[in-house]
């Protein structure tokens, strides 16, 4: 589709879990798997990262009313889930997922370098996330001692609803000051971060290898073999490719050549 605008990028928003803190998207899977396992309804790593993203109490809403999850539930509670029940998951979720938050709030490798070198260019740093505010501000601190401080910080708590509906992401550019909407890139490492993107009308750019689609650390992925590291990478790529992402690159750190491919797009008149 032909558009009015035609560059330059003005902001790029920025997911947390996996995108610019916590290589491999740790956290809230660690956290995910106790809670189930306290109530006797173990839950796989993959079933945890399936819905990663979105806020977390409607992550733990589809977890919980998954076909085997919830058949898992009938076995071992005697009834089928409740709202009740994703309620109280999430109670028991928010104070150990606090806990471990100032743990897994490293700041990836090359973010800080890289936001600097973005807002020498004049671009502006905004973010989203899955986490609540209480949540969020456990991280912001840490960060900001690594060299990561964004210019904006939303989460679902303040606009009412998390991804993949679009409210943080214009509450960002309103925030910023930021306009059009053609004008920012949105950055993050799932599908729904992806599809948040898509519905707000912004760029979007995934993250293959830092975030929940391959569920590493670094020290982790360095270790597997380079064939596998590979063919992870391939499905990666592929995920958030299918998810819609208008490029997709391996972390943070090699964002500078994406945004440029997107502006060179929008020079051709080009939208997202």
């Amino acid at each position: 589709m032909k558009a009015t605008y035609s560059g330059p990028v003005k902001a790029v928003i920025l997911d947390w879990a996996g995108t610019t803190v916590d290589n491999g998207s740790l956290a809230p899977v660690r956290v995910l798997q106790e809670v189930f396992a306290k109530r006797g309804v173990p839950i796989s790593e993959e079933e945890a990262r399936r819905d990663m993203g979105v806020l977390k109490i409607d992550h733990i809403r589809k977890i919980l009313f998954s076909t085997d999850v919830s058949s898992r539930w009938v076995n071992a509670i005697g009834r089928e889930p409740t709202e009740a029940d994703v309620e109280s998951l999430f109670a028991n979720f928010v104070p150990l997922q606090l806990e471990c938050l100032v743990k897994y709030s490293t700041v990836i490798d090359g973010v800080a370098e890289t936001v600097a070198r973005l807002r020498k260019r004049g671009i502006k740093i905004g973010s989203t996330t899955g986490y609540t505010r209480a949540m969020l501000e456990m991280i912001l601190q840490p960060a900001a001692a690594q060299g990561y401080a964004p210019d904006c910080a939303v989460t679902p708590d303040d606009v009412g609803a998390g991804r993949p509906y679009p409210w943080m992401i214009y509450a960002n550019a309103i925030r910023m000051k930021v306009e059009p909407l053609e004008a920012i890139v949105k950055i993050g490492d799932t599908p729904v971060d992806i599809e948040e993107g898509l519905r707000a009308g912004v760029w979007t750019i995934g993250v293959a290898r830092t975030g929940n689609m391959i569920g590493l650390s670094a020290e982790d992925f360095a270790a597997l073999a380079p064939e596998e590291r590979a063919t992870r990478l391939k499905s990666a790529r592929a995920a958030l490719s299918a998810a819609g992402a208008h490029e997709v690159i391996d972390a943070v750190a090699d964002c500078a050549v994406a945004i440029d491919a997107i502006g060179e797009r929008m020079r051709k008149g080009d939208s997202p």
